[in-house]
Protein backbone atom coordinates (compact mmCIF):
# COMPACT_ATOMS: atom_id res chain seq x y z
CA UNK A 1 0.00 0.00 0.00
CA UNK A 2 2.47 2.58 -1.18
CA UNK A 3 1.45 6.20 -1.05
CA UNK A 4 0.54 7.56 -4.44
CA UNK A 5 -0.82 10.71 -5.94
CA UNK A 6 -4.40 11.13 -7.05
CA UNK A 7 -4.96 9.17 -10.26
CA UNK A 8 -5.61 11.59 -13.08
CA UNK A 9 -7.70 10.74 -16.13
CA UNK A 10 -7.34 14.16 -17.67
CA UNK A 11 -5.96 17.44 -16.47
CA UNK A 12 -9.30 19.25 -16.58
CA UNK A 13 -10.95 16.62 -14.38
CA UNK A 14 -8.28 16.58 -11.72
CA UNK A 15 -9.54 17.15 -8.20
CA UNK A 16 -6.76 17.64 -5.72
CA UNK A 17 -6.77 15.98 -2.34
CA UNK A 18 -7.57 19.31 -0.72
CA UNK A 19 -10.56 19.82 -2.98
CA UNK A 20 -11.71 16.30 -2.17
CA UNK A 21 -11.49 17.05 1.56
CA UNK A 22 -13.42 20.29 1.15
CA UNK A 23 -16.06 18.65 -1.03
CA UNK A 24 -16.69 15.94 1.55
CA UNK A 25 -16.78 18.40 4.43
CA UNK A 26 -19.36 20.47 2.56
CA UNK A 27 -21.80 17.67 3.43
CA UNK A 28 -21.83 19.14 6.93
CA UNK A 29 -23.23 22.42 5.62
CA UNK A 30 -26.06 20.55 3.91
CA UNK A 31 -26.98 18.83 7.17
CA UNK A 32 -26.42 21.90 9.36
CA UNK A 33 -29.52 22.98 11.22
CA UNK A 34 -31.55 19.86 11.90
CA UNK A 35 -28.36 17.89 12.63
CA UNK A 36 -26.02 19.01 15.43
CA UNK A 37 -22.32 19.18 14.66
CA UNK A 38 -21.51 16.39 17.10
CA UNK A 39 -23.86 14.15 15.06
CA UNK A 40 -22.24 14.74 11.67
CA UNK A 41 -20.09 11.63 11.75
CA UNK A 42 -23.17 9.43 12.31
CA UNK A 43 -24.37 10.44 8.84
CA UNK A 44 -21.43 11.47 6.69
CA UNK A 45 -19.03 8.62 7.46
CA UNK A 46 -21.39 5.76 6.54
CA UNK A 47 -22.90 7.46 3.47
CA UNK A 48 -19.44 8.22 2.07
CA UNK A 49 -18.51 4.56 2.51
CA UNK A 50 -21.74 3.57 0.73
CA UNK A 51 -20.86 5.89 -2.18
CA UNK A 52 -17.33 4.52 -2.38
CA UNK A 53 -18.56 0.91 -2.49
CA UNK A 54 -20.99 1.76 -5.31
CA UNK A 55 -18.39 3.61 -7.38
CA UNK A 56 -15.84 0.82 -7.01
CA UNK A 57 -18.55 -1.71 -7.93
CA UNK A 58 -19.24 0.23 -11.15
CA UNK A 59 -15.53 0.25 -12.03
CA UNK A 60 -15.30 -3.50 -11.45
CA UNK A 61 -18.41 -4.01 -13.62
CA UNK A 62 -16.90 -1.96 -16.44
CA UNK A 63 -13.66 -3.94 -16.24
CA UNK A 64 -15.50 -7.28 -16.32
CA UNK A 65 -17.58 -6.14 -19.30
CA UNK A 66 -14.42 -5.30 -21.24
CA UNK A 67 -12.83 -8.63 -20.34
CA UNK A 68 -15.92 -10.60 -21.36
CA UNK A 69 -16.82 -8.70 -24.51
CA UNK A 70 -19.90 -7.16 -22.92
CA UNK A 71 -21.25 -10.20 -21.04
CA UNK A 72 -23.48 -8.58 -18.38
CA UNK A 73 -24.18 -11.85 -16.59
CA UNK A 74 -20.44 -12.46 -16.21
CA UNK A 75 -19.90 -8.88 -15.05
CA UNK A 76 -22.41 -9.39 -12.23
CA UNK A 77 -20.64 -12.46 -10.79
CA UNK A 78 -19.60 -11.84 -7.14
CA UNK A 79 -16.08 -13.03 -8.00
CA UNK A 80 -15.60 -9.86 -10.04
CA UNK A 81 -16.39 -7.55 -7.13
CA UNK A 82 -14.94 -6.50 -3.79
CA UNK A 83 -18.44 -6.39 -2.28
CA UNK A 84 -21.87 -7.71 -3.24
CA UNK A 85 -24.46 -5.01 -3.92
CA UNK A 86 -27.99 -6.47 -3.94
CA UNK A 87 -30.79 -5.29 -6.23
CA UNK A 88 -32.08 -1.77 -5.37
CA UNK A 89 -29.13 -1.15 -3.02
CA UNK A 90 -26.79 0.71 -5.37
CA UNK A 91 -26.12 4.45 -5.10
CA UNK A 92 -27.93 5.07 -8.37
CA UNK A 93 -31.08 3.54 -6.86
CA UNK A 94 -30.96 6.14 -4.09
CA UNK A 95 -30.32 8.92 -6.57
CA UNK A 96 -33.48 8.01 -8.48
CA UNK A 97 -35.62 8.37 -5.36
CA UNK A 98 -37.60 11.56 -4.83
CA UNK A 99 -39.70 10.42 -1.86
CA UNK A 100 -38.81 8.51 1.30
CA UNK A 101 -35.14 9.06 0.51
CA UNK A 102 -34.05 8.42 4.10
CA UNK A 103 -35.73 5.01 4.19
CA UNK A 104 -34.15 4.14 0.85
CA UNK A 105 -30.69 5.01 2.22
CA UNK A 106 -31.25 2.81 5.28
CA UNK A 107 -32.58 -0.10 3.19
CA UNK A 108 -29.62 0.11 0.81
CA UNK A 109 -27.01 0.19 3.56
CA UNK A 110 -28.67 -2.67 5.43
CA UNK A 111 -28.96 -4.66 2.21
CA UNK A 112 -25.25 -4.28 1.47
CA UNK A 113 -24.31 -5.21 5.03
CA UNK A 114 -26.47 -8.36 5.01
CA UNK A 115 -25.12 -9.41 1.61
CA UNK A 116 -21.52 -9.20 2.90
CA UNK A 117 -21.75 -10.75 6.40
CA UNK A 118 -18.14 -11.87 6.65
CA UNK A 119 -16.58 -8.47 6.03
CA UNK A 120 -19.26 -5.82 6.63
CA UNK A 121 -21.23 -7.20 9.57
CA UNK A 122 -22.18 -4.24 11.80
CA UNK A 123 -20.46 -1.64 9.62
CA UNK A 124 -23.64 0.32 8.86
CA UNK A 125 -25.89 -0.85 11.70
CA UNK A 126 -23.32 0.49 14.19
CA UNK A 127 -24.51 4.00 13.32
CA UNK A 128 -27.92 3.46 14.87
CA UNK A 129 -28.05 7.03 16.22
CA UNK A 130 -28.60 8.31 12.69
CA UNK A 131 -32.29 8.90 11.99
CA UNK A 132 -32.35 8.95 8.20
CA UNK A 133 -36.08 8.25 7.96
CA UNK A 134 -37.24 11.01 10.35
CA UNK A 135 -38.66 13.55 7.90
CA UNK A 136 -39.16 16.11 10.67
CA UNK A 137 -35.39 16.12 11.05
CA UNK A 138 -34.26 15.35 7.50
CA UNK A 139 -36.64 16.23 4.71
CA UNK A 140 -36.54 14.45 1.35
CA UNK A 141 -35.36 17.71 -0.22
CA UNK A 142 -32.38 18.03 2.15
CA UNK A 143 -31.39 14.40 1.64
CA UNK A 144 -31.69 14.79 -2.13
CA UNK A 145 -29.31 17.75 -1.87
CA UNK A 146 -26.87 15.59 0.08
CA UNK A 147 -27.11 12.72 -2.41
CA UNK A 148 -26.66 15.06 -5.39
CA UNK A 149 -23.70 16.75 -3.74
CA UNK A 150 -21.96 13.41 -3.27
CA UNK A 151 -23.04 12.25 -6.74
CA UNK A 152 -21.19 15.16 -8.32
CA UNK A 153 -17.87 13.55 -7.40
CA UNK A 154 -16.87 9.97 -8.15
CA UNK A 155 -14.81 8.32 -5.43
CA UNK A 156 -13.83 5.04 -7.05
CA UNK A 157 -10.34 3.56 -7.35
CA UNK A 158 -9.91 5.08 -10.81
CA UNK A 159 -10.67 8.50 -9.40
CA UNK A 160 -8.69 8.36 -6.18
CA UNK A 161 -6.02 6.01 -4.97
CA UNK A 162 -7.18 4.05 -1.92
CA UNK A 163 -4.66 5.86 0.24
CA UNK A 164 -5.84 9.32 -0.85
CA UNK A 165 -9.42 8.25 -0.19
CA UNK A 166 -8.41 6.91 3.20
CA UNK A 167 -6.64 10.15 3.98
CA UNK A 168 -9.85 12.00 3.14
CA UNK A 169 -11.70 9.76 5.55
CA UNK A 170 -9.18 10.48 8.29
CA UNK A 171 -9.50 14.18 7.46
CA UNK A 172 -13.21 13.93 8.23
CA UNK A 173 -12.50 12.04 11.45
CA UNK A 174 -10.10 14.79 12.53
CA UNK A 175 -12.60 17.49 11.57
CA UNK A 176 -15.26 15.79 13.68
CA UNK A 177 -12.71 15.59 16.48
CA UNK A 178 -12.16 19.35 16.18
CA UNK A 179 -15.90 19.91 16.49
CA UNK A 180 -16.26 17.70 19.53
CA UNK A 181 -13.03 17.99 21.49
CA UNK A 182 -14.54 16.72 24.69
CA UNK A 183 -14.23 13.13 23.48
CA UNK A 184 -12.08 13.46 20.37
CA UNK A 185 -9.02 11.96 22.02
CA UNK A 186 -10.89 8.71 22.49
CA UNK A 187 -10.69 7.93 18.80
CA UNK A 188 -8.17 10.22 17.13
CA UNK A 189 -4.40 10.22 17.67
CA UNK A 190 -2.44 12.93 15.81
CA UNK A 191 -0.93 11.35 12.72
CA UNK A 192 2.62 12.50 13.48
CA UNK A 193 2.51 10.69 16.83
CA UNK A 194 1.14 7.59 15.12
CA UNK A 195 4.00 7.77 12.63
CA UNK A 196 6.56 8.06 15.43
CA UNK A 197 5.18 5.02 17.27
CA UNK A 198 5.23 2.90 14.14
CA UNK A 199 8.78 4.02 13.28
CA UNK A 200 9.89 3.03 16.78
CA UNK A 201 8.08 -0.31 16.49
CA UNK A 202 9.42 -0.94 12.96
CA UNK A 203 7.02 -3.73 11.88
CA UNK A 204 8.44 -6.02 9.20
CA UNK A 205 6.74 -7.95 6.40
CA UNK A 206 4.98 -10.94 7.91
CA UNK A 207 4.78 -9.48 11.42
CA UNK A 208 1.47 -9.67 13.27
CA UNK A 209 0.42 -6.16 14.35
CA UNK A 210 -2.17 -5.69 17.12
CA UNK A 211 -3.83 -2.59 18.57
CA UNK A 212 -6.04 -3.40 21.60
CA UNK A 213 -7.53 0.13 21.63
CA UNK A 214 -7.57 0.71 17.90
CA UNK A 215 -10.03 3.61 17.67
CA UNK A 216 -10.48 4.42 13.98
CA UNK A 217 -7.55 2.22 12.95
CA UNK A 218 -4.88 4.86 12.37
CA UNK A 219 -2.07 2.88 14.04
CA UNK A 220 -2.83 -0.22 11.98
CA UNK A 221 -3.02 1.75 8.73
CA UNK A 222 0.33 3.41 9.43
CA UNK A 223 1.82 -0.03 10.18
CA UNK A 224 0.64 -1.24 6.76
CA UNK A 225 2.21 1.85 5.15
CA UNK A 226 5.46 1.17 7.00
CA UNK A 227 5.60 -2.44 5.81
CA UNK A 228 5.08 -0.93 2.36
CA UNK A 229 3.31 -3.87 0.74
CA UNK A 230 -0.38 -4.45 1.50
CA UNK A 231 -0.29 -8.10 0.42
CA UNK A 232 2.36 -8.92 3.00
CA UNK A 233 0.02 -7.69 5.73
CA UNK A 234 -2.92 -9.91 4.73
CA UNK A 235 -4.05 -11.85 7.79
CA UNK A 236 -1.58 -10.05 10.05
CA UNK A 237 -3.56 -6.96 11.14
CA UNK A 238 -5.63 -7.13 14.34
CA UNK A 239 -7.53 -4.58 16.40
CA UNK A 240 -10.13 -4.32 19.13
CA UNK A 241 -12.25 -1.28 19.95
CA UNK A 242 -14.85 -0.84 22.66
CA UNK A 243 -17.08 1.73 20.96
CA UNK A 244 -19.39 0.12 18.40
CA UNK A 245 -19.52 2.98 15.90
CA UNK A 246 -15.78 3.65 16.22
CA UNK A 247 -14.96 0.00 15.52
CA UNK A 248 -17.11 0.26 12.38
CA UNK A 249 -15.23 3.40 11.33
CA UNK A 250 -11.94 1.51 11.82
CA UNK A 251 -13.06 -1.22 9.45
CA UNK A 252 -14.27 1.30 6.87
CA UNK A 253 -11.00 3.22 7.26
CA UNK A 254 -8.93 0.09 6.59
CA UNK A 255 -11.09 -0.84 3.58
CA UNK A 256 -10.83 2.67 2.17
CA UNK A 257 -7.05 2.57 2.53
CA UNK A 258 -7.05 -0.59 0.43
CA UNK A 259 -6.39 -3.03 3.28
CA UNK A 260 -7.71 -6.58 2.99
CA UNK A 261 -7.93 -9.62 5.26
CA UNK A 262 -7.75 -7.95 8.67
CA UNK A 263 -9.64 -8.54 11.91
CA UNK A 264 -11.27 -5.70 13.87
CA UNK A 265 -13.41 -6.88 16.79
CA UNK A 266 -15.73 -4.79 18.91
CA UNK A 267 -15.59 -5.22 22.68
CA UNK A 268 -14.04 -4.12 25.97
CA UNK A 269 -10.42 -5.30 25.78
CA UNK A 270 -9.76 -5.15 29.53
CA UNK A 271 -12.92 -7.05 30.48
CA UNK A 272 -13.36 -9.20 27.38
CA UNK A 273 -10.28 -9.60 25.14
CA UNK A 274 -11.35 -11.08 21.80
CA UNK A 275 -8.03 -12.43 20.56
CA UNK A 276 -7.36 -15.59 22.56
CA UNK A 277 -5.35 -18.76 22.23
CA UNK A 278 -5.36 -21.75 24.61
CA UNK A 279 -7.09 -19.76 27.37
CA UNK A 280 -4.59 -16.89 27.25
CA UNK A 281 -4.44 -13.74 25.20
CA UNK A 282 -3.03 -14.27 21.72
CA UNK A 283 0.56 -13.13 21.20
CA UNK A 284 1.74 -10.79 18.45
CA UNK A 285 5.04 -9.55 17.04
CA UNK A 286 4.05 -5.88 17.37
CA UNK A 287 1.65 -4.47 19.95
CA UNK A 288 0.85 -0.78 19.65
CA UNK A 289 -1.76 1.47 21.25
CA UNK A 290 -2.88 4.84 22.53
CA UNK A 291 -5.38 3.64 25.15
CA UNK A 292 -7.71 6.11 26.92
CA UNK A 293 -5.81 8.01 29.62
CA UNK A 294 -6.69 7.38 33.26
CA UNK A 295 -9.75 5.25 32.50
CA UNK A 296 -11.87 4.71 35.61
CA UNK A 297 -14.46 2.05 36.52
CA UNK A 298 -12.74 -0.25 34.07
CA UNK A 299 -13.19 -3.55 35.97
CA UNK A 300 -10.33 -3.69 38.48
CA UNK A 301 -12.16 -6.27 40.61
CA UNK A 302 -12.30 -8.70 37.70
CA UNK A 303 -8.72 -7.95 36.64
CA UNK A 304 -7.48 -8.78 40.16
CA UNK A 305 -8.45 -12.39 39.41
CA UNK A 306 -7.98 -12.20 35.67
CA UNK A 307 -8.99 -15.37 33.86
CA UNK A 308 -6.29 -14.76 31.26
CA UNK A 309 -3.40 -14.24 33.69
CA UNK A 310 -2.72 -10.65 32.65
CA UNK A 311 -2.18 -9.24 36.18
CA UNK A 312 1.49 -10.25 36.08
CA UNK A 313 2.61 -7.27 38.19
CA UNK A 314 -0.58 -6.62 40.14
CA UNK A 315 -4.05 -5.12 39.87
CA UNK A 316 -4.30 -1.33 39.38
CA UNK A 317 -6.98 0.63 41.21
CA UNK A 318 -10.39 1.09 39.63
CA UNK A 319 -9.67 4.80 39.16
CA UNK A 320 -6.83 4.35 36.65
CA UNK A 321 -6.44 1.58 34.06
CA UNK A 322 -3.06 2.69 32.66
CA UNK A 323 -1.11 -0.27 34.06
CA UNK A 324 -3.92 -2.67 33.18
CA UNK A 325 -3.52 -1.67 29.53
CA UNK A 326 0.24 -1.99 29.80
CA UNK A 327 0.06 -5.45 31.36
CA UNK A 328 -2.49 -6.64 28.79
CA UNK A 329 -0.15 -5.50 26.04
CA UNK A 330 2.91 -7.08 27.65
CA UNK A 331 1.04 -10.39 27.83
CA UNK A 332 0.14 -9.93 24.14
CA UNK A 333 3.81 -9.69 23.09
CA UNK A 334 5.31 -12.67 21.31
CA UNK A 335 7.70 -14.26 23.84
CA UNK A 336 10.92 -14.23 21.81
CA UNK A 337 10.64 -11.23 19.50
CA UNK A 338 7.62 -9.20 20.59
CA UNK A 339 7.81 -5.40 20.59
CA UNK A 340 5.44 -2.93 22.23
CA UNK A 341 4.84 0.80 21.92
CA UNK A 342 2.27 2.53 24.12
CA UNK A 343 1.25 6.12 24.78
CA UNK A 344 0.46 6.85 28.42
CA UNK A 345 0.09 9.97 30.57
CA UNK A 346 3.42 10.93 32.14
CA UNK A 347 1.98 10.15 35.55
CA UNK A 348 2.64 6.48 34.75
CA UNK A 349 6.35 7.31 35.03
CA UNK A 350 6.24 8.60 38.61
CA UNK A 351 2.97 7.83 40.44
CA UNK A 352 3.41 6.26 43.87
CA UNK A 353 1.48 3.45 45.55
CA UNK A 354 0.36 0.47 43.47
CA UNK A 355 1.68 2.00 40.27
CA UNK A 356 5.15 2.43 41.78
CA UNK A 357 5.23 -1.26 42.69
CA UNK A 358 4.12 -2.32 39.20
CA UNK A 359 6.55 0.12 37.60
CA UNK A 360 9.44 -1.40 39.56
CA UNK A 361 8.50 -4.88 38.32
CA UNK A 362 8.38 -3.49 34.79
CA UNK A 363 11.89 -2.05 35.24
CA UNK A 364 13.17 -5.31 36.72
CA UNK A 365 11.84 -7.25 33.70
CA UNK A 366 14.38 -5.45 31.49
CA UNK A 367 11.80 -5.14 28.74
CA UNK A 368 11.97 -1.34 28.55
CA UNK A 369 13.90 -0.19 25.51
CA UNK A 370 13.06 3.51 25.58
CA UNK A 371 11.01 6.16 27.40
CA UNK A 372 10.09 9.39 25.59
CA UNK A 373 8.32 12.36 27.16
CA UNK A 374 6.34 14.60 24.79
CA UNK A 375 5.35 18.26 24.99
CA UNK A 376 2.05 19.10 26.62
CA UNK A 377 -0.90 19.77 24.33
CA UNK A 378 -0.23 17.48 21.35
CA UNK A 379 -3.39 15.44 21.97
CA UNK A 380 -7.02 16.48 21.55
CA UNK A 381 -9.27 16.81 24.57
CA UNK A 382 -6.57 16.59 27.22
CA UNK A 383 -3.99 18.90 28.68
CA UNK A 384 -2.21 15.91 30.18
CA UNK A 385 1.43 15.52 29.18
CA UNK A 386 2.02 12.18 27.48
CA UNK A 387 4.90 9.78 27.10
CA UNK A 388 5.83 6.84 24.89
CA UNK A 389 7.14 3.63 26.42
CA UNK A 390 8.84 1.19 24.07
CA UNK A 391 9.30 -2.44 25.18
CA UNK A 392 11.19 -5.29 23.54
CA UNK A 393 11.40 -8.99 24.38
CA UNK A 394 14.52 -9.29 22.23
CA UNK A 395 16.77 -6.37 23.11
CA UNK A 396 20.18 -6.13 21.45
CA UNK A 397 22.99 -7.37 23.70
CA UNK A 398 24.28 -3.79 23.92
CA UNK A 399 20.85 -2.60 25.08
CA UNK A 400 20.33 -5.18 27.82
CA UNK A 401 19.95 -3.71 31.32
CA UNK A 402 19.81 -0.23 29.78
CA UNK A 403 17.02 2.22 29.01
CA UNK A 404 17.18 5.01 26.44
CA UNK A 405 15.70 8.09 28.12
CA UNK A 406 14.55 10.87 25.75
CA UNK A 407 13.13 14.23 26.76
CA UNK A 408 11.27 15.43 23.63
CA UNK A 409 9.30 18.11 25.47
CA UNK A 410 11.17 20.83 23.56
CA UNK A 411 10.88 19.10 20.17
CA UNK A 412 7.62 20.42 18.73
CA UNK A 413 6.08 23.16 16.62
CA UNK A 414 3.76 25.60 18.44
CA UNK A 415 0.53 26.67 16.76
CA UNK A 416 -2.02 29.14 18.11
CA UNK A 417 -4.52 26.50 19.27
CA UNK A 418 -2.35 23.45 19.74
CA UNK A 419 1.22 22.20 19.87
CA UNK A 420 2.01 19.79 17.04
CA UNK A 421 4.88 17.55 16.00
CA UNK A 422 5.87 17.97 12.38
CA UNK A 423 7.64 15.33 10.30
CA UNK A 424 10.92 17.10 11.07
CA UNK A 425 10.16 16.96 14.81
CA UNK A 426 9.30 13.26 14.60
CA UNK A 427 12.49 12.45 12.70
CA UNK A 428 14.54 14.32 15.29
CA UNK A 429 13.06 12.23 18.12
CA UNK A 430 13.49 9.02 16.13
CA UNK A 431 17.15 9.86 15.44
CA UNK A 432 17.80 10.25 19.16
CA UNK A 433 16.48 6.73 19.68
CA UNK A 434 18.33 5.19 16.72
CA UNK A 435 21.65 6.83 17.54
CA UNK A 436 21.40 5.45 21.08
CA UNK A 437 23.90 7.79 22.68
CA UNK A 438 23.93 10.53 25.28
CA UNK A 439 22.93 14.00 24.11
CA UNK A 440 23.01 16.83 26.63
CA UNK A 441 19.51 18.11 27.50
CA UNK A 442 17.90 15.51 25.18
CA UNK A 443 18.93 11.88 25.70
CA UNK A 444 20.64 9.58 28.19
CA UNK A 445 21.38 5.85 28.06
CA UNK A 446 20.76 4.80 31.66
CA UNK A 447 21.85 1.58 33.38
CA UNK A 448 18.87 -0.23 34.88
CA UNK A 449 20.58 -0.34 38.26
CA UNK A 450 20.72 3.47 38.30
CA UNK A 451 16.94 3.90 37.93
CA UNK A 452 15.63 5.44 41.14
CA UNK A 453 11.87 5.14 41.65
CA UNK A 454 10.77 7.05 38.56
CA UNK A 455 11.18 6.79 34.79
CA UNK A 456 11.14 10.54 34.13
CA UNK A 457 13.87 11.17 31.51
CA UNK A 458 14.69 14.68 32.82
CA UNK A 459 15.81 13.12 36.09
CA UNK A 460 18.63 11.29 34.30
CA UNK A 461 19.57 13.42 31.31
CA UNK A 462 22.72 15.54 31.61
CA UNK A 463 22.07 19.28 31.80
CA UNK A 464 24.10 22.09 30.32
CA UNK A 465 26.49 23.65 32.78
CA UNK A 466 25.11 26.91 34.07
CA UNK A 467 27.01 29.92 32.80
CA UNK A 468 29.41 31.16 35.47
CA UNK A 469 29.54 34.94 35.81
CA UNK A 470 32.06 36.88 37.89
CA UNK A 471 30.32 38.57 40.90
CA UNK A 472 31.89 41.89 39.90
CA UNK A 473 30.26 41.57 36.46
CA UNK A 474 26.90 40.83 38.08
CA UNK A 475 27.18 43.96 40.24
CA UNK A 476 28.19 46.02 37.22
CA UNK A 477 25.13 44.83 35.21
CA UNK A 478 22.83 45.52 38.16
CA UNK A 479 24.04 49.10 38.61
CA UNK A 480 23.73 49.76 34.88
CA UNK A 481 20.17 48.41 34.80
CA UNK A 482 19.22 50.34 37.95
CA UNK A 483 20.46 53.64 36.46
CA UNK A 484 18.48 52.92 33.27
CA UNK A 485 15.35 52.33 35.33
CA UNK A 486 15.80 55.71 37.15
CA UNK A 487 16.22 57.49 33.80
CA UNK A 488 13.05 55.90 32.43
CA UNK A 489 11.10 56.88 35.54
CA UNK A 490 12.19 60.50 35.11
CA UNK A 491 11.14 60.45 31.43
CA UNK A 492 7.75 58.99 32.33
CA UNK A 493 7.20 61.56 35.08
CA UNK A 494 8.06 64.41 32.70
CA UNK A 495 5.58 63.15 30.09
CA UNK A 496 2.80 62.80 32.67
CA UNK A 497 3.40 66.37 33.93
CA UNK A 498 3.43 67.76 30.39
CA UNK A 499 0.18 65.93 29.62
CA UNK A 500 -1.48 67.34 32.72
CA UNK A 501 -2.02 63.94 34.25
CA UNK A 502 -0.04 64.69 37.42
CA UNK A 503 1.35 67.80 39.12
CA UNK A 504 4.86 68.29 40.38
Amino acid sequence: MKRKNVKMNNAQDVTTSEKLFNHLYECCNILRGPINQDEYKQYIIPILFFKRISDVYDEETEKALKESGGDEEFAAFPENHSFVIPDKCHWKDIRNKSQNVGKAIIDAMMGIEKANPDVLNGVFTSFDDAVWSDKNKLSDERLKNLVEHLSSLKVGNNDYDADVMGDAYEYLIKKFADLSKKNAGEFYTPRSIVKLLVMLMDPKAGDDVYDPACGTGGMLIEAIHHINDAKKTYGHIYGQEKNLATSAIARMNLFLHGAKDFKIYQGDTLRDPKFLKAGKVKKFDCVIANPPFGLDKWGADVFANDAYGRNIWGAPSDSNADYAWLQHMVCSMEDKKGRLAIILPQGALFHSGKEAQMRQKLIDSDKIECVITLVQGVFFSTGVSACIILLNNNKKPSHKNKICMIDASSIYTPLRAQNIMTEENVNKVYSLYKNYEDVIEKCKIVDKKDIKDTLIPKNYIDKKEAEKINPKEVKKRFIKTYKKMIENEEKMKKLLIEGGYVSE
